[in-house]
């Protein structure tokens, strides 16, 4: 297998996208201050900060924190230890994006954020609870699932549900 270098800082971001779903913008933004004692509380700026995500501290993403040296009152920082720009991250994950997939795979960094909503549906959390935290209604988190998840694995999760009930 191949293991292609990709710089720390942009691990740190993709790592934290996958396990918090959260807008590129809303990341970027991201503080230490957000990141209380069992979640991560943020206003979503796709809702003018009317909606908060409330990311619950599950252990993967605890983890993924504590890998991320505290340079900045913002989370996440670049190479030279100052605050992402939207810009400056898009062109460091196309550039990453290109050597990892050469032919042109159709992934997006928003990819990300059904990464994190199949991992909660996958832990087992309903619509509604991925809803709250991601800060969706809860039709897109359906839509989202289907997309992700693919029918018949939410078919096998659906049976695994009614069983236990």
């Amino acid at each position: 297998m191949l293991t292609l270098p990709c710089p720390t800082e942009v691990s740190h971001v993709v790592d934290l996208a996958a396990r918090t779903g959260l807008r590129v913008g809303d990341l970027l933004r991201l503080s230490w201050s957000h990141v209380g004692e069992d979640a991560i509380v943020l206003t979503t700026g796709k809702s003018g900060h009317r909606r908060e995500a409330i990311i619950p501290l599950y252990d993967e993403l605890r983890a993924v924190l504590e890998r991320i040296p505290r340079r900045s009152p913002v989370i996440l920082t670049n190479t030279k230890k100052r605050a992402w720009t939207v810009n400056g991250l898009s062109s460091s994950f196309s550039d990453i994006k290109k050597l990892a997939w050469p032919k042109g795979v159709d992934l997006h960094f928003h990819d990300l954020r059904g990464t994190a909503a199949t991992k909660f549906y996958l832990a087992g959390l309903t619509t509604r609870e991925i809803a709250e935290i991601m800060a969706w209604e809860e039709d897109t988190v359906e839509r989202i699932i289907r997309r992700y998840v693919g029918r018949g694995a939410a078919i096998k999760e659906r049976i695994r549900r009614l069983n236990e009930a």
